[in-house]
């Protein structure tokens, strides 16, 4: 499999937008730019996207989803591993997540739940957290800073 990972351009919207809802993830907030969305391909064939959400100095790792022919093959930790590194080279301190069914999948990439009255109001006031997540989510968080050492 000849895969490769870029930066999502606005014309790959629709395509973003149909696997995220064959993943059943949410699609009516994405940023009109898809500048903080990174994409896999194989070939031509759009494969995995995952978005980062900054708000200050923390992020929200969001709409992480691989096409149902392409799992199992280390697509997402690809993903999930270079929005840290963009999250990093940002400065950023922590990225948190909120799932409702892949907790056990991002606690393998070193995320762990965090009650949700101790995420930062940042992320508190994302329209992902604040509106269209439901509040009985998992809220997860992984620590950056450790990170550099």
């Amino acid at each position: 499999m000849a895969m490769h990972i870029q930066t999502a351009q606005p014309a790959d919207k629709a395509a973003i937008i149909s696997l995220l809802q064959q993943g059943q993830l949410l699609t009516n907030d994405l940023p009109v730019d898809l500048s903080d969305f990174i994409i896999a391909k194989e070939q031509t064939t759009l494969i995995g996207v995952a978005g980062l959400e900054r708000v200050g100095r923390v992020g929200l790792l969001r709409s992480v989803a691989i096409d149902q022919h392409y799992q199992g093959k280390q697509i997402g930790a690809q993903l999930v591993g270079r929005m840290l590194e963009i999250a990093r080279a940002a400065d950023l301190e922590e990225v948190y997540l909120i799932t409702t069914s892949a907790d056990r999948y991002f606690e393998r990439q070193g995320f762990q739940p965090v009650n949700r009255q101790e995420v930062p109001a940042a992320i508190q006031q994302t329209q992902q957290f604040s509106e269209l997540c439901p509040s009985t989510a998992i809220v997860m968080k992984r620590a950056l800073t450790q990170d550099h050492a």
